[in-house]
């Protein structure tokens, strides 16, 4: 159940994050609410949600959401601004993730991967976008990946994904910049999340969900397009991007796991 009033001591900027019930998205919506930010929080686990917004009262809102329903997307949307008014600061964060295989390759699990990382980002890019190109004012912020940035044994499903975000946000900065909304991309390496916590690799420089938090909110206050990190990750990802394909294979070969 979403608040149906907003404080009106309150004068802060009004922050809409998705994926919000847990991992980075929750971590983020924290940090911004201490920052002065009033923040509505969405995600598909309205108990999460609910507990967030009753810690902190006035300053917090829940809007349960499953970002795969287009019309439930673009009917959140309206009802924010509806009751809190016009979305500043919009955070997409909502996103799944599944090792993949090919003795075990499902398209299904590609299709839903897509659906929920690429096209239910979609959903809510296209319920902020309208209104914020009429105003000419707000700043949109996608959570990508570093594994979009290079495909790596195990992550293709998710990597694609996020490689579609990269490449979609890319193509949509010089236009919503002209119209006078900022874009940004996110392009986070491990973060200890529930969705990493089910890893049973090795994560190198693996950052906390209030390390990924401070790092995303700090960048959210420079001019930068791309907020990356951790600088190690990046380093890494970015080198391995641009090598030869041919020594690109030779390194990612030694990623290989013993076939199951």
């Amino acid at each position: 159940m979403s608040e149906t009033t907003a404080s009106p001591t309150l004068s802060g900027k009004l922050a809409w994050i998705t994926g919000a019930s847990s991992g980075i998205g929750r971590a983020v919506a924290l940090r911004l609410a201490g920052e002065g930010y009033r923040v509505a929080v969405s995600a598909r686990s309205g108990n999460g949600l609910e507990e967030l917004a009753a810690a902190h009262p006035g300053r917090v809102f829940s809007f349960p959401l499953d970002i795969t329903d287009r019309e439930a997307a673009l009917a959140t949307a309206e009802e924010i601004r509806a009751v809190h008014g016009p979305i500043d600061l919009a955070i997409f964060s909502a996103g799944t993730y599944k090792r993949d295989s090919v003795r075990h390759f499902d398209s299904r699990d590609l299709a839903a991967i897509v659906n929920l990382n690429v096209i239910g980002t979609g959903h809510t890019l296209e319920a902020v976008i309208p209104d914020m190109v009429a105003r000419r004012h707000g700043e949109i912020a996608v959570i990508a990946s570093v594994a979009g940035l290079v495909g790596l044994p195990g992550g293709g499903f998710y990597g694609a994904s996020k490689a579609a975000l990269n490449n979609l946000c890319q193509a949509l900065y010089p236009e919503l910049k002209r119209e006078g909304v900022n874009l940004r991309i996110i392009n986070p390496g491990f973060v200890d999340t529930p969705l990493t916590q089910k890893n049973d690799f090795p994560m190198p420089f693996l950052v906390s969900s209030d390390g990924a938090a401070d790092a995303i909110v700090s960048g959210l206050k420079t001019s930068r397009y791309e907020i990356i990190f951790p600088w190690k990750m990046a380093l890494g990802i970015k080198f391995l991007a641009a090598l030869p394909k041919s020594l690109l294979f030779r390194i990612t070969r030694r990623m290989l796991r013993k076939p199951q």
